[in-house]
């Protein structure tokens, strides 16, 4: 069983991802939390293996929390649930450690998939909606500088796992990732693996929002 712990300040919302959750035969929902300060007592609490987190809820926000509860447990998977997909917020999410995000508006069966997912360990990106959202951000928030930190970090990849690397970041899977490379997809993880530890990266997400701040995809493209 997935164990999920549901954090919203509305409980209409809380109440209607807890009935479609708990309807599926792999997940529970072991808990809810109405901001984000009482989301990170219930995670040391209950240790749930995904945790949907509102941004915008008082006494904590979701920004906030998702990066206390990372900090706290390398392994936490944050999924970040919000109603706008430009949300600036959202990007900033990701780069606290949170594994992906969905709409609030997502189906069941969506909701449901995502979790899984995301307890799978894999992270959440939705290849439109993640490109628009980080492209969006850097336009509007330093002028889309690179950081440097990033700039020298890239030097260390081969042209394979840069490569790579830039396929992440536009929302490929490694069976896609394998198909376009023509490689088998273990050779896939393989090269994901060498590019989380060389960048120092939890999961795939964070490498998408790297390879944007280093700018290894083009904003605006």
């Amino acid at each position: 069983m997935i164990r999920v712990l549901i954090v919203d300040d509305q409980a209409m919302v809380r109440e209607g991802f807890s009935v479609l959750l708990g309807a599926m035969p792999d997940i529970e929902v072991v808990g809810e939390a109405v901001d984000g300060r009482e989301a990170v007592a219930q995670v040391a609490a209950l240790r749930p293996d995904v945790v949907l987190m509102d941004i915008r809820m008082p006494e904590l926000n979701g920004i906030d929390a998702t990066r206390e509860i990372v900090a706290a447990d390398a392994d936490a998977r944050v999924l970040i649930l919000t109603t706008f997909d430009l949300d600036e917020y959202v990007y900033q999410a990701l780069r606290a450690g949170a594994s992906g995000f969905l709409l609030k508006d997502a189906s069941a069966r969506q909701l449901a998939e995502g979790v899984r997912v995301v307890a799978a360990g894999e992270a959440l990106l939705a290849p439109a909606v993640t490109k628009r959202l980080i492209t969006e951000f850097a336009r509007t928030s330093d002028g889309g500088l690179p950081k440097q930190p990033a700039v020298s970090q890239v030097g260390e990849l081969t042209e394979r796992e840069t490569e790579v690397l830039v396929l992440i970041a536009q929302g490929l899977s490694n069976q896609e990732i394998a198909a376009h490379l023509v490689v088998a997809e273990s050779t896939i993880k393989t090269h994901v693996s060498r590019v989380l530890v060389k960048l120092g990266l939890r999961d795939r997400t964070q490498a998408a929002v790297f390879a944007y701040e280093a700018r290894l995809v083009q904003v605006g493209r």
